[in-house]
């Protein structure tokens, strides 16, 4: 029989039985040899937690936390000389002087504290996407890890998509023309939203601390409705469809067009809950123009929605995908990244004239961890770094203050501030529970 250790026996072998947490203390970076390897922990373990240490293990994984350790036994059995913990903040405090850099893999809500913590601290961050729970949460982790200068990166590892890539130096050569108009999309929600809050209290995993799983989020009882995996569509806890796949979806478009700080977003839905995203969304982003390029409309579908196939000159269009509609030409990416269509028939071949800046890597799975590693021992930032992925983040979860707000609401970014609605205002910064902060 298979011997489940119990949330008791955990915490007492994680030594998490002890005195009241420390403050964060800075550590001094260590400069790396050639053949020199990160001390990696890893803040969650299980599910797209243990891809973000395997994606580490070439590196020294030193220490892992992980709130539910069935979740975690993988992992934990894999890299069994880590130190185990069930409280993230206990391991910092204890093997802090030990770790180099670390990995969060949490449900969204926890993203911004674990990582805040650890740049604090002078570590090293890779955070999974999206970046952050909220707005206000995304503009403080891009100015921490700005100020504390540490190598970064956010896990949408479509970034370091050879074709994705490649379609950037295409877009910013002007093979498009002028590109006023984006259509994004995904099949998200594939789980429950536009439910309410269940009732029962049904007792919770010996296996799981569930204090520790709720974190700076509000007290609620246990229910299996919220994980594993379906905490993405409970406001207290994810950010539902464009939380899970903005961050992948609108990132080429992002990308080329260098989209950042929408003046105005505005939102159609199933209809919201305080509890729950919406079954289904449209939301259309307002980019003011720059010197680069013209304004820019960019509408997103989810739910089952999606745009007029004929855009893409197509009978219908699949799951996910992306149009970039340009004056010379249109794009069409039938998926999150990858390779497109132009539909004039020209392939990406025919583009020698336009120069190549950015590296193709073959494997971008395995190399979206790796440049990070790369900058954490003194390379050239990775491509996905808070600077980038801190106001996509922004960006992206600006939808789902439009659609909690019920509406269109007009942004000012630089005072982070709506300007029409001010009582969406709400939901654009973040309180936190009991003694989690930032």
């Amino acid at each position: 029989m298979k011997k489940i250790i119990t949330r008791r026996q955990f915490v007492q072998s994680s030594t998490l039985a002890a005195s009241a947490l420390a403050l964060p203390t800075f550590v001094p970076r260590r400069v790396f040899g050639a053949n020199e390897r990160l001390n990696v922990a890893g803040i969650g373990a299980g599910g797209k937690g243990a891809v973000d240490i395997d994606g580490c293990s070439r590196e020294n994984i030193v220490a892992m936390a992980d709130v539910d350790y069935l979740r975690a036994e993988t992992s934990f059995k894999r890299f069994d000389k880590a130190i185990r913990y069930n409280d993230f903040r206990k391991m910092l405090e204890k093997e802090g002087k030990h770790i180099d850099a670390v990995t969060v893999s949490t449900p969204d809500h926890t993203h911004a504290v674990a990582a805040a913590m650890a740049i604090k601290m002078g570590k090293h961050v890779y955070c999974q996407k999206p970046l952050t729970h909220t707005v206000s949460e995304a503009r403080i982790l891009t100015k921490l890890a700005r100020k504390h200068k540490v190598a970064t990166q956010m896990g949408n590892q479509g970034h370091s998509n050879p074709d994705s890539r490649r379609l950037v130096e295409l877009i910013q050569g002007g093979v498009l023309g002028e590109v006023r108009e984006v259509h994004v999309w995904t099949n998200r929600p594939v789980w429950p939203q536009g439910i309410d809050r269940p009732k029962d209290k049904p007792p919770v995993p010996d296996t799981l601390d569930w204090d520790l799983w709720l974190g700076p989020a509000p007290d609620r009882p246990y229910h299996p409705a919220y994980l594993p995996f379906k905490w993405r569509g409970w406001w207290d806890f994810g950010t539902g469809a464009l939380g899970d796949m903005g961050c992948h979806n609108q990132d080429l478009a992002y990308w080329a067009l260098e989209l950042r700080d929408p003046t105005s977003v505005e939102a159609k839905s199933s209809g919201v809950n305080n509890e729950t995203a919406p079954k289904w969304s449209e939301v259309t982003y307002q980019f003011p123009k720059n010197k680069n390029r013209a304004a820019v409309k960019l509408i997103w579908y989810d739910g089952g929605k999606k745009p007029d196939p004929a855009l893409a000159n197509q009978k219908s269009l699949p799951a996910n995908g992306s149009i970039i509609i340009g004056s010379k030409d249109t794009l069409y990416v039938p998926m999150y990244w990858g390779p497109g269509q132009f539909l004039s028939g020209a392939k990406t071949e025919d583009f020698k004239n336009v120069s190549e800046f950015l590296p193709k890597p073959k494997d971008f799975g395995s190399h979206h961890y790796q440049e990070w590693i790369d900058a954490c021992k003194g390379g050239k930032p990775a491509y996905s770094n808070f600077d980038y992925a801190g106001p996509m983040t922004e960006s992206v979860l600006l939808a789902n203050v439009a659609l909690r707000s019920g509406g269109k609401i007009e942004w000012d970014a630089k005072k982070m501030r709506i300007t029409n609605l001010p009582k969406a205002n709400k939901y654009i910064n973040h309180n936190y529970r009991g003694d989690w902060k930032l």
